[in-house]
C-alpha cells in the first residue's frame, strides 16, 4: 500500500469498515478514471476471496461468461450459470466452501453497472444474495464499484426494493484537489513551478489517470501537444470514449456538455432545455442528475428574485471536458498547436475561464484563506435582473458574522492591476448586489488571483486578496 498516494480519509474509512466485525456492503462511486479500482486493489489485493469486473458494453452472455471465469479462478467447479440469480447462487456456494468463522471474506465487484444489461434482473439477484445469506454473516465484506455513478445511486444505494437501506456505507471518490495534484506529480519526479501545476490542473483536473500520462522530462506545453494535438494523441478521442462508457445514449449527455461549455456563467435548467430544444421534463432532469453525480457538471443556488422562477445554475466543471470542447471541436492539424499559441488571446481568455472553475472547486481553501472556515457560511451565485449587461458574481459567501464576500476571480501572469474601468465595474456590481439582494450585511470584495494585487489608486477596493498559494493548501 506504500505506492498509494493520498486518499487518507478514504483509506481510514475503508479500514474501519473492514475491521468492524460485522457484515459490510460498501458502494464506491465517482468519475471514470478517478482511481476507484486502484484504491480498492491497493488496500485488498491478496485478500480477495472473489473479485470480478463488468465489461463495458458487454452483452448479458458476455458478462455471465466473464463472471463464470472469475468464479472458476477462485475455485468454483460448477457449470456456467444461465442467469444472474444462478450466478450469485454459485458465488454463495463458492464462499460457503471458504467460510472460516471470524475471518474476513472480501468480495469485490467492479464496474457493477456494466453487469446490469437490459432485463438482466441483476439487482434482484444481488438483493437475494445479500438478504438471504451474505448479510447474515459477519465475515462478509462486499464492495461494489462503478463509474456510472447515477446507476449505483438509483439502483443500489437508493433502491426502494429489497436492497433498501442494505448498503452499510457509501463513498464518493472525488478527483484530487489542486494541492493534491501538485503533491502527486511532485512525488512522481516533476519539478515544475506552481503556475505550471495550475495550468495542468486547468486542462486535466485532478484525475490520476490523466496525470499519469504527463512526462516529467517535458515542459507542460510539450506535454499538452503530445496528449491532445500530436498524431497519436492519447486524449484527443477520450471525450467520446468517456461518455460512451458511462451512458447508454451518450449523445444526449454530450449535448448538455456542449451547451454548458458555451456558457461562461452557467445556465438554468429552463435555459438549457430551451437551448437544446428539448422538453424540460423528468427525463431531462435525470440526464442533469447523471452528469452531476458523475462529477461533470455542478448545480448551485442562484440568489435573488429570479430564484423563484429560474432555480439554480448548472455549470460545466469537468476540466478535461471544458478543454476538449474549447480546443478540439475543430480540426487542428498542427501537432505543436499549444506551444505555438502560448500567450495568445485565445489561450489567455481560456485560462481566465478555467481559473474561475478552479476557484469554484476550492471553496474550502477560500474560506480558510479568508479566515472563516470555522464560521457558519453559505455560498451561491448571484445574477442581476436589473443590470443591462446581466452582471453576475459566481461566488457569494454569506457569513453568519454579518459579512458577505463577493468573490472576483482574475487570472494573470503577474500581479493583477485594477484599472479605473474595472474599479467602476466592481463598485457598481457591489451596489447592484446590495440593492437587488436587500442585504443589510457588510459587503467585502474578495479578489482571487494568481500572484496577488498590484498596489495603485484603485486597489483599496479589494478587502481580501487570495492568491494561488492559498488554493494549493
Amino acid at each position: 500500500m506504500d505506492h498509494l498516494f493520498g486518499r487518507r480519509e478514504e483509506i481510514a474509512e475503508l479500514t474501519r469498515y473492514y475491521e468492524s466485525g460485522k457484515a459490510e456492503f460498501v458502494a464506491i462511486y465517482g468519475r471514470r478514471r478517478v482511481g476507484k479500482t486502484y484504491l480498492v486493489d491497493s488496500l485488498y489485493e491478496g485478500k480477495y476471496d472473489f473479485s470480478t469486473s463488468g465489461i463495458i458494453g458487454g452483452t448479458l452472455e458476455e458478462e455471465l461468461a466473464a463472471f463464470t471465469d472469475d468464479l472458476h479462478r477462485y475455485g468454483y467447479k460448477g457449470r456456467k450459470p444461465r442467469s444472474w440469480m444462478k450466478a450469485f447462487e454459485a458465488l454463495r456456494s463458492l464462499l460457503e466452501s471458504k467460510l472460516v468463522p471470524g475471518k474476513r471474506m472480501v468480495i469485490f465487484i467492479d464496474e457493477l453497472p456494466c453487469l446490469a444489461t437490459p432485463k438482466s434482473r441483476l439487482v434482484k439477484a444481488i438483493d437475494r444474495f445479500w438478504n438471504s445469506w451474505a448479510g447474515k454473516h459477519r465475515e462478509i465484506f462486499l464492495i461494489v464499484c462503478g463509474s456510472a455513478t447515477s446507476w449505483i445511486i438509483r439502483n443500489i444505494i437508493d433502491d426502494k426494493g429489497g436492497l433498501h437501506n442494505r448498503i452499510t456505507h457509501e463513498k464518493h471518490l472525488f478527483p484530487f484537489t489542486l494541492g493534491e495534484t501538485r503533491d502527486y506529480l511532485h512525488q512522481s519526479g516533476f519539478r515544475w513551478a506552481d503556475i505550471s501545476y495550475l495550468q495542468a490542473y486547468m486542462i486535466l483536473g485532478g484525475v490520476p489517470y490523466y496525470l499519469d500520462l504527463l512526462d516529467k522530462n517535458k515542459s507542460l506545453p510539450e506535454n499538452i501537444d503530445n496528449l491532445f494535438f500530436s498524431k497519436e494523441a492519447p486524449l484527443a478521442k477520450e471525450f467520446n470514449r468517456l461518455y460512451k462508457s458511462l451512458f447508454n445514449n451518450p449523445e444526449r449527455y454530450k449535448a448538455v456538455i456542449r451547451a454548458l461549455a458555451s456558457s461562461r456563467k452557467g445556465m438554468t435548467r429552463s435555459e438549457l432545455a430551451e437551448k437544446l430544444k428539448v422538453s424540460n421534463n423528468g427525463h431531462f432532469g435525470d440526464i442533469l442528475d447523471d452528469l452531476a453525480n458523475c462529477d461533470f457538471i455542478r448545480y448551485y443556488n442562484l440568489l435573488g428574485k429570479s430564484v423563484k422562477t429560474t432555480g439554480g445554475l448548472y455549470q460545466l466543471t469537468d476540466f478535461y471536458s471544458i478543454f476538449h470542447q474549447t480546443f478540439l471541436k475543430g480540426r487542428i492539424t498542427d501537432p505543436h498547436y499549444w506551444s505555438a499559441t502560448l500567450n495568445s488571446p485565445t489561450q489567455n481568455t481560456w485560462y481566465g475561464l478555467a481559473f474561475e472553475r478552479v476557484a469554484m472547486a476550492h471553496v474550502p481553501q477560500i474560506l480558510k484563506a479568508i479566515g472563516v472556515d470555522r464560521i457558519l457560511t453559505q455560498y451561491y451565485s448571484w445574477r442581476s435582473l436589473e443590470s443591462p449587461k446581466g452582471a453576475q458574481v459566481d461566488l457569494v459567501i454569506d457569513r453568519a458574522d454579518g459579512i458577505v464576500n463577493l468573490c472576483e476571480v482574475k487570472y494573470s501572469a503577474g500581479e493583477y492591476a485594477i484599472s479605473k474601468d474595472e474599479f467602476l465595474k466592481l463598485s457598481n456590481r457591489s451596489e447592484a448586489f446590495r440593492r437587488e439582494s436587500g442585504t443589510k450585511k457588510g459587503i467585502f470584495l474578495t479578489l482571487i488571483t494568481t500572484y496577488g494585487l498590484s498596489k495603485n489608486s484603485y486597489s483599496e477596493i479589494a478587502n481580501n486578496i487570495i492568491t494561488l498559494s492559498d488554493l494549493f493548501v
